[in-house]
């Protein structure tokens, strides 16, 4: 299994929804994405997301489209500003869990799983994309953790 990693569909500004929800094209494709993944047979234990009603709706879409029988939970630590290692610590690359998040951590997670470095960009995420991580496990017990594949709304 695999970690996954979701950027929240495209949302409403503040102005017209406080709470930021999914706009009909977030919502639009987020379930596209989703669909393609269940296509491809993606399997996903567990979905998590940051609690905010962007997250939590994108969580929801994935959720029923991989039919993923464990509830989603809102975790803490995985806000836009929040600082990645203490999460990235304490992830186990078998678990498959999605993660539905917002940037810069996204972004910053990815950089300092694959590099080291959250400074480092090494993907730009767009919402309602899934970007695959895997690790394997090096001498000493270190993860070496890589992107394995992406799948993303547009790809221009």
């Amino acid at each position: 299994m695999a970690l996954y990693l979701v950027q929240h569909g495209i949302s409403a500004p503040k102005e017209i929804d406080p709470e930021r929800g999914l706009t009909t094209q977030g919502r639009a494709e987020t379930e596209r994405i989703a669909q393609v993944a269940k296509g491809y047979g993606i399997r996903v234990a567990k979905i998590v997301h940051s609690g905010k009603k962007r997250a939590q709706q994108t969580a929801t879409i994935y959720h029923q489209a991989l039919a993923v029988e464990v509830p989603l939970e809102a975790v803490a630590g995985i806000d836009p500003l929040d600082d990645v290692r203490p999460f990235a610590a304490g992830l186990d690359p078998g678990s498959g869990l999605l993660v539905v998040g917002h940037m810069p951590f996204m972004q910053r997670l990815v950089s300092w799983l694959t590099t080291g470095s959250e400074d480092m960009k090494v993907y730009q995420f767009q919402n309602s994309g899934i970007v695959c991580l895997e690790a394997e496990e090096e001498t000493g017990g270190k993860l070496d953790w890589f992107i394995k594949w992406t799948l993303n709304p547009n790809i221009s």
